[in-house]
């Protein structure tokens, strides 16, 4: 019997039981199955894997249609991919795509990314020797099919569920993910970090980093590009170029050709035979001397810019070597390419440029998928973008209404957006002031002081950015605006638990990073009426910055009339619902928790004051101070990390006097630790925050242990 420990609010414990015996049969009519868990439990290419998961997924989850796909059967791990041939290794990426669209029938977000990068995944573990060679991702998206090939096909239903894989590479999840992908930019600095521990270390793996164009829009790629030039280690960086732009109106113009021309120059820029003969030549111009090593390296940088693409000489003036435009969907160019690069002892760092297509599927293969889809009730928009446009109200749909109404009476409001991929809700305000708005892409620094720049030439700047990519950006919010009292409108998206997304995305922590900085006003929205009349108080406040955050997700209310915000009083919170037992302080979203709660504990005899914070700073001293002197308990509650809103009511209350007597104060904030993927209504309950929890430590609190522990039952 094994025992899975949850920690509840005030000491309480809820244990989980479940038993699973090595050997589990599964039975369904339409595909019995047999599952050797001790077997996988020792496989190499799982090392840790099945203890992170923890558990199979629900039958449901497990089973899907069969598509048939009989070289990937016998692929257990790349190893297995060395004896196949070219054709073999052609049907196994057309396998790999199906089975990407067969098993992502419950979509999280689109794999149209991973479908690209089939092939390239399959070149870089037929021609690399993964765990040894170290192969590192820069964007989780571009992963599933790498997951699929170390060991994993088994477990891609769970993606992003609750104790299933994570939709990122993870260290912990196994030996065949060397790093973790962050928010991209990442790889190329920690793949040149294990290159130049290589190198002192007198190893010989290889270290390869995939990159694509968004990440290619951040500062650190480029800062990570000039150091492994200067440093000139052995290291393979691959350009995945899906001829994705950051505008639309630049997708229309040329894009980078692949020809056959191309395609011999891919493959004579590789070779070793052409790499010796171009370090036979350094060193004869060398000893020529007066200036003959330098001009000879500049004819060869501009001589093979000219055959390269536009941009190319970048690369080369960074001191990457580089090779391309190679075509993505090619095996034998990319598989030689590899080869080529993989075979060279001393190579210093290369980029090879990789054209890919996200849309890379045959007519033939797109009518298989879609007939079988389409008789489980999918179409296939939602199988290859996963695009909803019936989708429910959110908080960005509220957050950019009131935007556009903001701007159409004041004339200065502009919008400047950061991040990974920008929120479909932004397109209307793009739409209505396409010169009032801007997207910088991955550039959350640039974003930061940017807006600044605006705010200093008389515009009024709204900085949209997610919260866990705000964190990038931190010493710009310091040192160009809150330092400088800059007026620059932060708005935080994401704010809190962001299910799938795990704690790669979560937005944990800007409630303390923020609500420090000393010239900075912070406030949190709990529903879409406070959303747009905190939109319209950081229009009117032009003398300091301020910040306000929103959860990602649902609105509370689906009908919400559309109007005009109010300006807040600066520093004022509000009583919801008043009673004499015990008072709930709620900050942002968690006050509709607060509100769960206090209807539990009125069914229990127990009167609950629930008030709205609005603000972390300045606190509502008044407030505080009416529910310390009214009520024997007081509880804070928010969904950010300890150091946040509950520490700056306790800074108060403790230096005013109100802990010297009888009151009680007890803060609810997320737990010390990274809560994995799982549901949103999954990682509030592991987080101690649903309305329950809430209820449970308020009667612990009262000395009602027993109905504590049958609450959360």
């Amino acid at each position: 019997m094994g025992t899975a420990p949850t920690q509840c609010p005030s000491g309480i414990t809820a244990n989980f039981h479940a038993k699973f015996d090595n050997r589990t049969e599964f039975s369904c009519s339409s595909f019995p199955f047999t599952l050797n868990l001790s077997k996988l439990n020792s496989h190499p290419t799982s090392k840790g894997l099945v203890n992170k998961i923890g558990s199979l997924p629900d039958i449901d989850d497990l089973f899907w249609e069969k598509v048939p796909t009989p070289i990937l059967d016998v692929v257990e791990n790349p190893t297995h991919l060395k004896s196949l041939s070219i054709r073999e290794l052609k049907l196994l990426a057309d396998e790999i795509r199906l089975e990407l669209s067969s098993t992502m029938s419950k979509p999280q977000r689109s794999f149209k990314a991973s479908l690209a990068a089939v092939e390239l995944t399959v070149a870089l573990h037929y021609v690399f020797h993964a765990p040894v060679d170290k192969i590192l991702w820069d964007a989780g998206e571009q992963t599933y099919a790498h997951k699929i090939l170390t060991g994993r096909r088994i477990l891609m239903p769970t993606l992003r569920q609750k104790n299933g894989l994570s939709g990122y590479t993870s260290r912990t999840e196994s030996e065949y993910d060397p790093f973790g992908a962050g928010h991209g930019c990442n790889s190329i600095s920690a793949g040149l970090g294990m290159a130049v521990a290589r190198d002192i270390k007198g190893k010989r793996e290889r270290v390869v980093t995939v990159i694509n164009n968004t990440t290619t829009m951040a500062g650190q790629v480029y800062e990570a590009m000039s150091n492994a030039g200067y440093l000139d280690s052995n290291l393979v960086v691959i350009l995945n170029d899906s001829r994705h732009s950051l505008h639309p109106k630049i997708e229309e113009g040329p894009k980078t050709s692949i020809n056959a021309l191309s395609s011999t120059l891919s493959r004579l820029q590789s070779s070793k035979s052409f790499r010796k003969f171009r370090e036979a030549a350094k060193d004869v111009t060398k000893r020529i001397g007066m200036g003959m090593h330098e001009l000879a390296a500049k004819v060869d940088e501009y001589a093979r810019g000219m055959m390269g693409p536009l941009g190319s000489t970048l690369f080369e003036e960074l001191g990457l070597y580089y090779i391309g435009p190679v075509d993505g969907h090619k095996l034998e160019d990319l598989i030689c390419v590899l080869q080529e690069v993989a075979s060279l002892d001393s190579m210093g760092p290369v980029l090879i440029h990789v054209i890919t297509e996200e849309n890379q599927c045959s007519e033939d293969k797109q009518k298989k998928v879609t007939v079988e889809k389409q008789q489980e009730g999918l179409s296939l928009n939602d199988i290859y973008s996963f695009s909803n446009d019936d989708h429910c109200r959110t908080y960005s749909d509220c957050l950019v209404e009131a935007l556009v109404m903001e701007a159409e009476k004041e004339k200065d409001i502009v919008v400047v957006h950061a991040g990974i991929e920008m929120n479909p809700s932004l397109k209307l305000f793009r739409e209505r002031f396409s010169d009032r708005f801007f997207d910088v892409g991955m550039a959350e620094q640039h974003a930061v002081t940017f807006s600044a720049g605006l705010s200093c030439g008389g515009l009024k700047p709204f900085c949209i950015i997610p919260s866990a990519f705000l964190q990038r950006a931190y010493d710009q919010v310091v040192h160009d605006v809150d330092r400088q009292r800059i007026p620059v409108r932060f708005v935080i998206t994401s704010a809190g638990l962001v299910g799938s997304d795990g704690p790669l995305q979560c937005g944990a922590f800007d409630i303390t990073f923020m609500s420090c900085l000393p010239n900075m006003i912070v406030m949190a929205a709990s529903d879409e009426d406070e959303l747009i009349d905190m939109v319209a108080t950081a229009t009117r406040i032009d003398d300091r910055p301020v910040c306000f955050r929103y959860p990602r997700g649902a609105l509370v209310r689906t009908d919400y009339p559309i109007h005009g915000g109010s300006a807040l009083e600066i520093g004022t919170g509000k009583v919801l619902v008043e009673g004499k037992d015990v008072a709930l302080l709620g900050y942002g979203a968690m006050v509709q928790n607060c509100l769960k709660a206090q209807a539990l504990l009125s069914k229990l005899g127990i009167n609950v004051t629930v008030a709205d914070a609005r603000f972390c700073k300045p606190l509502d001293i008044k407030l505080l101070r009416w529910l310390c002197s009214n009520h024997d308990i007081l509880i804070t509650v928010e969904e950010g990390s300890v150091g946040g809103f509950g520490s700056h009511v306790a800074q108060f209350i403790a230096l005013d006097g109100q802990l010297d007597g009888r009151l009680k104060w007890r803060p609810i904030v997320l737990p010390d630790n990274y809560i994995e993927h799982a549901s949103p209504k999954e990682q509030l309950a592991l987080a101690g925050l649903t309305g329950h929890h809430i209820a449970a430590t308020t009667l612990s609190l009262l000395g009602r242990t027993r109905e504590a522990l049958l609450l959360m039952c």
